[in-house]
């Protein structure tokens, strides 16, 4: 690094977790999307990206578990004005499709709405081939949980075979929610459909679906295996460890893996201020976990997103959720570094 640097000072920098690169000498790539037009119960996610760069600023750069992923180089883009733009035009056309929970002739503003989901989807996608092109490995920081399938996309291009690990309170396998067609409901319905080269999806922390998603899990032939937050909570009072279920879980996938991290999938004392928050779901610590076991076992992070983070109206408290989504995007990137670098410590 050409600059001098402490690691060790108080973050002297605004770049993301107080780091001085740039995108060039980055070795990481974050592509924020504040993008949340889709929201169905709380707005506000697409202020996440914003505030995890804020909350960033006070995590520790050495982390116990990873070493120095810092090191690597860590860059997060600034916000896109035309993504920013098309999130207050799709916001407004959708409010009164969301007062009437989709019901009615809204075929006018559904057509608003889809229009800039899928111009979202299509910039993204955009985004992460020019950064993977130029040797990246990219995150996206969302924004509402539709904010990376242009991402997943590109990356199950380019990694036939792929597998995604899922952590969401939510399975988002409906076709469409409330006519919405990019809706934070349906991403994994939308990567599956669009893109056959997704070999598996394993969900984990799910514990709110609707009979639709069901069938379609019960349907896809072991391409779709959803490991409901009951069914663990369950296994481990019957007394099977978490590394036990872990070790199932991570079973299921192929080598390379895309981890699709919806905040709402932890405890929602962690995020309570997320679009969509459900009783139950992951701790920090074994979030955490899961992805050292992915590490461990041999799979390979090859991309990763994090999404629904809100720190919730501006008039209230201070709230974790940022705070919560610093950390989780270290550890993201610290264990998607270790899995393509096992041999480095830092």
């Amino acid at each position: 690094m050409a600059i001098d640097f402490d690691p060790n000072a108080a973050a002297l920098y605004d770049g993301i977790f107080g780091l001085p690169h740039g995108a060039e000498d980055a070795r990481v790539l974050l592509i924020p999307v504040p993008f949340d037009a889709t929201t169905s119960y709380r707005a506000g996610t697409a202020g996440g990206p914003a505030a995890i760069r804020e909350a960033s600023l006070q995590v520790d750069l050495h982390d116990a578990d990873t070493g120095e992923p810092w090191k690597h180089g860590i860059f997060m883009l600034p916000e896109p004005e035309e993504i920013a733009e098309l999130n207050r035009q799709a916001s407004a056309a959708a409010a009164p499709i969301k007062a009437a929970g989709g019901q009615g002739d809204h075929a006018q503003a559904l057509r608003v709405v889809n229009r800039a989901g899928d111009a979202v989807c299509t910039w993204v996608h955009s985004q992460t081939k020019t950064w993977l092109d130029r040797g990246k490995l990219v995150g996206v920081v969302g924004g509402d949980h539709a904010s990376p399938l242009g991402a997943i996309l590109a990356l199950a291009e380019r990694h036939p075979g792929l597998g995604i690990l899922h952590v969401d309170a939510h399975a988002d396998l409906r076709v469409a929610y409330e006519g919405f067609e990019q809706s934070h409901a349906s991403i994994m319905h939308n990567a599956l459909a669009r893109c056959p080269a997704i070999a598996r999806l394993v969900q984990i922390g799910v514990r709110d679906l609707c009979e639709q998603e069901a069938a379609a899990i019960r349907s896809s032939a072991g391409r779709i295996r959803t490991f409901h937050d009951s069914e663990l909570a369950r296994a481990m009072f019957r007394g099977e460890s978490f590394a036990s279920i872990v070790d199932r879980i991570l079973a299921e996938l192929p080598r390379d893996v895309y981890v699709s991290f919806d905040i709402d999938g932890l405890d929602p004392s962690l995020c309570p201020n997320t679009g969509t928050p459900v009783p139950g779901g992951l701790s920090f610590q074994q979030a955490c976990y899961l992805l050292e076991a992915l590490a461990a076992k041999g799979h390979r992070i090859v991309g990763f997103d994090l999404c629904e983070v809100c720190t919730g109206p501006e008039d209230g408290p201070e709230t974790i959720d940022a705070i919560t989504g610093a950390r989780v995007l270290y550890k993201l990137i610290g264990w998607a570094l270790r899995t393509r670098d096992p041999n480095r410590a830092a």
